[in-house]
């Protein structure tokens, strides 16, 4: 599992928070064995989310034996969520 700190831009206005064009920050978490290809889906599902422009400022690899804990899951809905469906999208808002 990899998780990313990107940014991206909105290509329309999503919800009333986010309005065309503007810049968001997500963290991205993809459960994917090799970085390239959890980065190139990174930046697939934050297009198919509606988002153009998008850019990975950090890249950092969860341990297997992270993965294996139980309580680190528990303690961590983001990274339940990815391994359970894959991935896991979180925006953050400049509020």
């Amino acid at each position: 599992m990899y998780i990313f700190s990107a940014d991206a831009t909105a290509r329309k206005d999503i919800d009333e928070d986010v309005k065309a064009g503007q810049q968001v920050p997500f963290i991205v978490y993809i459960d994917f064995v090799d970085l390239f290809g959890a980065e190139q889906l990174c930046k697939i599902y934050l297009m198919r989310a509606g988002f153009t422009e998008i850019n990975i400022h950090k890249r950092k690899g969860v341990a297997p034996s992270l993965l294996a804990d139980e309580r680190v899951i528990a303690a961590d809905k983001a990274m339940a969520e990815a391994l359970d469906g894959g991935y896991h999208i979180q925006m953050f808002d400049d509020f």
